[in-house]
């Protein structure tokens, strides 16, 4: 039986979620209670146990309001189809266009697609050497979760957005992993520091330029930086030409499709 999960759940929720995923406790309520809200979790049962849960976010594209399914996990690949077809129709009656996805696994991905999901949402990976320049300036883990949506409609308006209570959520965990934002008035990138490398899972700025100097700040910042490694979107306006080309994402229309082969996503608690 497919449902929403109730409170009484709870404990057979995290013990799956737990033994699947290798998650915290604490990543697991938030995901459950803040990402998405108990009332968009959804449950496999069977003999009076919980096989398979999934989580529908709330997220927008293009103006669109659609979700973002994550934390899929279970066993049974029909079980799990099942589920998906489920949140999916559940959703689609709430008045979601589309369902997006990032999977966490080969086996997902043909699950997904299986499904009616299809590739969408490649990123570019480049490494670069990171110059050293005293006198690039920028600010440090001063943007908010409103604050870091509001950057991303601007630098790309095409993309996954979701709401700032969930895209708080998000930063809690970036930071709790050690990240950290750097920004000026051209633009910003999220990044993690491994030894003599940084690594940004996301930037955006108004040119290449604008990109080189939040990277010399960071580099000033972290000392003994020397390069780094960046992700952008494939169609994303920043160095252009470069990089390789990595899947990332799935989107299921529920409705009449839409162009998405500029869109991004990004920071999706993946």
């Amino acid at each position: 039986m497919y449902r929403l999960m109730q409170p009484s759940d709870w404990a057979e929720v995290l013990a799956l979620w737990q033994a699947q995923r290798g998650d915290t406790e604490e990543f697991v309520r938030g995901a459950v209670e803040r990402f998405a809200g108990v009332q968009n979790v959804y449950v496999a049962e069977e003999n009076d146990h919980i096989e398979a849960v999934a989580l529908a976010v709330p997220v927008t594209l293009q103006g669109r309001p659609g979700s973002y399914l994550f934390g899929l996990c279970g066993q049974g690949s029909l079980l799990l189809a099942g589920l998906v077809d489920t949140l999916c129709a559940q959703q689609k009656l709430r008045g979601a266009g589309f369902v997006v996805a990032v999977p966490t696994s080969p086996e997902q991905s043909t699950l997904l697609q299986d499904k009616g999901f299809q590739k969408a949402f490649a990123l570019r990976c480049l490494p670069r050497e990171v110059e050293r320049n005293l006198w690039s300036q920028a600010e440090f883990d001063s943007v908010t979760a409103k604050k870091l949506c509001e950057l991303r409609a601007k630098y790309w308006p095409d993309t996954v957005q979701l709401p700032p209570e969930q895209m708080g959520e998000v930063l809690r965990d970036l930071y709790s992993r050690g990240a950290t934002i750097v920004s000026s008035e051209q633009g910003y990138g999220i990044y993690f520091r491994r030894e003599d490398t940084l690594y940004f899972v996301e930037m955006m700025a108004e040119n290449d330029r604008a990109a080189e100097v939040l990277m010399e700040a960071a580099r000033e910042k972290e000392v003994i930086v020397e390069k780094a490694v960046i992700t952008v979107g494939a169609a994303q306006n920043l160095f252009l030409g470069e990089g390789t080309r990595q899947e990332y994402g799935l989107i299921r229309f529920e409705g009449e499709p839409f162009d998405v082969s500029e869109s991004y996503m990004r920071l999706m608690m993946d």
